[in-house]
């Protein structure tokens, strides 16, 4: 080997010593020995097809100091996590998400004609206080007469009442013989109710006699005989029955607009029967109850009825305006938000309120915070998607139409058979696993296609570090043993929006409909807590406490006799329900522990449940034990009932 090639090789290997370790760990794995030229021994860049004279270099001359840390690795795996990283980085230079409208001589010309007519400032914010004061004016107007409530000749003014309300409470709510619940016969009332209330259904399980009602409608009775979507007066209905699902059933109400009407208190009624009417099944009771209750029919009524579809049409018209015409994010979302915002809360899906200042009040209070959340969505999510968006008809078409779709949450998801997020209702409501299982799926190929587009703008691994962190929190909460995980509509919404961030057609959509549920679960429900104990969870259903332990009982010609024994710590006593009202309450060291009770109408069945008490608090009761026609009696089947 010659002079001039020995020092080539020798300025290359002195290059090669002043570069640190990570430089050569780019190109390749590390470089090889090469043959000796001389004296010394050299390195030499770049791969070479080793002969076998070739030494190859150690591992710690092969790799470079920060993957050195990393030796227990297979190198395969190093180079695929290098590759995996490489790749997450995107592409250089990134490929910033934009919309190319379709025809945009025709999708800006709105905006074209507002800065034709009025280039100035001042005057566009005039139109945009006149839009205002005209939607507010329109809205405020058909809300009032809509409030109004009507007038029932003979009765008066109808009171407004909510999708759940009945005569009578569940358990033993109403106290001995139900004497909290009275009158039992000879009153009326007046009421008027909401529309959408066939919506409404028990999300916990509930006796009537020996069945449990759950996840469906609360009506018990109806008539006789009956023919689908017919009109019937002498309809009757027990005491404990929803009012307006009642008059839905009946055909007083409708479910669309709602109504007014006249309930009748008929007293004691025997043998209510199941049948299906204007949508509604109704659940059958084939023993007595002490309250019931009709309708009364041919009543002259001036019933405003629920406007909630006109305003619907005035709020979704005064929206459409305002995303066609105008080209500044921060003017279409914060006015879309607060237009849909209220009329979620007012109109589409208010909380239960007994009048419309106290509703108002509830909205508002609500609305404060709400805000500030939307602030920050704006800031890290729609500012970046809504900037130079020049395509306002597809805008309105898909975010606009996602958030009226996300915001009317009770009538577009009411399908969806999950009522609730939680373990208990994915357990117990039919087809809750599968739909959940479908919409995770669903939210996963959604996040995989936007994961591409980050990717494309080199945001990937910044976002994948937020979601890290969002996993970490929610596996935290779910850790904590005390509390419960609920995963609100406003927290989906909240977990979801980041992700929506490129300005692409399918994003437009997503973050329109999440911007949707957020208004709707935080105007609807308020902004309940993510960790809830499992008191909050249970609600009204079963608390899983002891059952009594009853002694056979006793049978005479028209008379039982049931036992029971003395109740652990911490209870005092037993309540004891017949036909679902309480009839017997026995505390300890008042009397024996025993009660007999008389059958007045051999041909009727009775359903007993027993359930313990702790000063004047009750815990769950048996399941229905019935004493049959015949005089025998079908003892309990273990469980609770509430």
């Amino acid at each position: 080997m010659g002079p001039e090639n020995h020092n080539d090789d020798a300025e290359a290997g002195a290059l090669l010593d002043d570069q640190p370790s990570w430089h050569y760990e780019d190109r390749n794995d590390g470089p090889e020995a090469s043959t000796p030229g001389g004296s010394d021994m050299h390195l030499q860049l770049g791969s070479s097809d080793a002969g076998d004279s070739q030494f190859p270099l150690p591992v710690w001359l092969r790799e470079s100091s920060k993957s050195f840390h990393w030796r227990w690795v297979p190198v395969r795996v190093r180079q695929a996590a290098r590759a995996a990283m490489a790749w997450s980085k995107g592409p250089d230079p990134p490929q910033i998400q934009k919309i190319t409208p379709f025809f945009p001589w025709i999708q800006e010309a709105p905006a074209r004609f507002i800065d034709k007519h009025l280039p100035k400032r001042r005057h566009k914010a005039a139109l945009l206080g006149f839009f205002y004061f005209c939607w507010l004016l329109t809205f405020i107007l058909v809300l009032n007469h809509s409030a109004q409530a009507g007038n029932i000749e003979g009765y008066g003014k109808p009171q407004p009442i909510w999708c759940g309300a009945s005569f009578w409470n569940p358990g033993n709510s109403c106290g001995l013989n139900g004497n909290r619940c009275r009158p039992f016969d000879n009153a009326t009332l007046s009421f008027r109710c909401p529309a959408n209330c066939k919506a409404v259904k028990v999300l916990n399980p509930h006796a009537v006699g020996d069945q449990e009602i759950n996840y469906q409608s609360y009506v018990i009775g109806g008539p006789i005989f009956a023919e689908e979507n017919s009109t019937i007066p002498d309809t009757v209905y027990r005491g404990d029955s929803f009012i307006c699902q009642a008059a839905i059933h009946s055909g007083l109400v409708g479910n669309d607009n709602g109504g007014c009407g006249v309930a009748l208190l008929s007293g004691e009624q025997s043998n209510f029967t199941s049948t299906k009417r204007h949508g509604i099944r109704s659940i059958g009771f084939d023993s007595s109850f002490p309250k019931s209750f009709t309708f009364v029919s041919g009543l002259s009524s001036k019933c405003v009825r629920d406007l909630r579809w006109p305003l619907l049409a005035v709020t979704c018209g005064f929206t459409t305006i305002l995303s066609l015409c105008t080209t500044s994010p921060p003017i279409f979302f914060c006015s879309i938000f607060t237009m849909l915002f209220f009329h979620v809360g007012l109109v589409s899906d208010p909380p239960n309120h007994s009048d419309y200042a106290s509703l108002t009040s509830l909205i508002i209070g609500r609305f404060l915070p709400a805000a500030f959340v939307a602030f920050v969505i704006y800031r890290f999510s729609v500012k970046p998607q809504q900037t130079d968006l020049t395509a306002s008809i597809e805008r309105t078409i898909l975010w606009l139409g996602g958030a009226w779709v996300g915001g009317l949450n009770n009538y577009t998801f009411d399908f969806i058979p999950i009522q609730r997020l939680t373990p208990h209702d994915l357990q117990v409501q039919a087809g809750a696993k599968l739909a959940l299982v479908l919409v995770v799926l669903l939210i996963f190929a959604i996040a995989l296609g936007q994961v591409w587009y980050l990717r494309l703008e080199g945001r990937f691994p910044r976002y994948l570090a937020i979601y890290s962190i969002f996993v970490a929190f929610l596996l935290l909460c779910v850790a904590l043993p005390p509390l419960n995980l609920r995963i609100h509509h406003y927290v989906l919404a909240l977990l979801l929006l980041p992700g929506t961030r490129p300005q692409t057609r399918p994003g437009l959509l997503y973050q329109g409909i999440l911007v949707g549920l957020f208004i709707n679960g935080v105007a609807r429900w308020g902004f309940d807590s993510i960790m809830q104990t499992t008191v909050d969870l249970r609600g009204d259903g079963q608390l899983g406490s002891l059952l009594p332990d009853i002694i056979a009982p006793v049978l005479g010609s028209s008379n039982i006799t049931f036992s029971w024994n003395r109740p652990p710590h911490p209870y005092d006593g037993v309540s004891v329900l017949v036909n679902d009202v309480e009839r017997h309450r026995w505390y300890y060291g008042e009397g024996d522990a025993s009660h007999t009770f008389n059958r007045n109408d051999e041909m009727e069945k009775q359903y007993f449940r027993f359930g313990y008490m702790s000063g004047s608090e009750t815990g769950d009761f048996t399941k229905a034990g019935t004493w049959e026609t015949e005089g025998g009696f079908k003892k309990m089947e273990p469980g609770p009932s509430r």
